[in-house]
């Protein structure tokens, strides 16, 4: 199954940025989004882009609901 997952934007060089959620760090790209994204932001990361940014509360709480419908497994 694809997912898109949110994660927080811990660096930023451009159009690349890395972004972790869980300890767990990935490199993507916001050339898609449309919009400007800085260190802080939550961003919908799927396969290696951010195709949504998110304001803080709402990111929390999805990342919150997947670590309940999801088991460690699926989440690997």
């Amino acid at each position: 199954m694809c997912l898109g997952v949110p994660m927080k934007i811990v660096s930023k060089d451009g159009d690349s940025f890395v972004a972790e959620v869980d300890g767990v760090q990935r490199e993507a790209s916001s050339m898609l989004l449309g919009e400007e994204v800085a260190i802080g932001d939550y961003v919908i990361v799927h396969a290696g882009f951010a195709i949504s940014k998110l304001d803080e509360e709402y990111a929390e709480e999805t990342i919150r609901l997947m670590r309940e419908v999801f088991s460690e497994e699926d989440m690997a």
